[in-house]
């Protein structure tokens, strides 16, 4: 089988800049060229064997041209050329896929993956949205620093080796609270007040209270029970 090469037929004396010689006008072209500036308005200046074409980038080349870049220019008359594609970048180390308006990628049946061997990064100006049924993140290290956090669910469990939280103020408020550890340390500085209907401290082998002013007063009733009783 043999492949014809690309050649150019007929475009109009209007696409090429000062200085350069036009095809014939009156028909298509099929060139290809590097792409030599970028002016404005999204017109790409592409020099084929001679000549500079003037067009714009089509809908279908996600690639973002570049300057360098060697692209294939098509259009059925002088004044509709399109820069197709890009057949060959001139930093083949660096790709940038760009649309005009909402971009979305979506697959009927199967899922849809995104990888990188080195760094992958997803950003936005205004906000980021994740929704699913399920959300899976699998990580040996994560770092999160957010300006304000507001989180609702129904349930939250933590499973880890040790937890540390550092702050300036802490407020929970729940209808009940377990706390179950083999040992516990809590140290104020200033004021420690409990304020509860019933008050209930059990220990099996010790219970100690000290203070260089200690009181315990009771409205009605105050009573000391024990096998021994030693005062002073």
């Amino acid at each position: 089988m043999k492949v014809a090469p690309l050649k150019k037929t007929q475009t109009a004396a209007t696409m090429h800049t000062e200085g350069s010689q036009p095809f014939p006008a009156g028909g298509a072209v099929n060139a290809l060229g590097v792409v030599s500036s970028v002016l404005p308005g999204g017109i790409y200046s592409v020099e084929s064997e001679g000549h500079v074409l003037r067009c714009l980038r089509a809908a279908s080349c996600l690639l973002r041209p570049e300057i360098g870049d060697t692209v294939l220019v098509n259009g059925p008359d002088e004044r509709r050329l399109y820069l197709t594609a890009v057949a060959e970048q001139a930093n083949a180390g660096a790709a940038h896929i760009e649309v005009e308006g909402d971009l979305t990628l979506a697959s009927r049946l199967g899922a849809v993956n995104v990888e990188s061997p080195t760094l992958l990064n997803l950003r936005a100006r205004q906000a980021t949205t994740i929704g699913g049924p399920q959300l899976q993140i699998d990580a040996d290290e994560a770092r999160c620093r957010i300006g304000r956090l507001d989180y609702s669910g129904e349930e939250a469990r933590v499973a880890v080796f040790g937890i540390r939280v550092i702050g300036r103020l802490y407020e929970a408020v729940v209808d009940r609270l377990v706390h179950l550890s083999k040992s516990a340390f809590r140290m104020t500085e200033g004021m420690d007040q409990v304020h509860a209907g019933q008050l209930d401290y059990r220990a099996t082998e010790m219970a100690r209270l000290h203070g260089k002013n200690t009181v315990i007063t009771a409205r009605d009733l105050i009573k000391t029970d024990a096998k021994q009783i030693h005062m002073g």
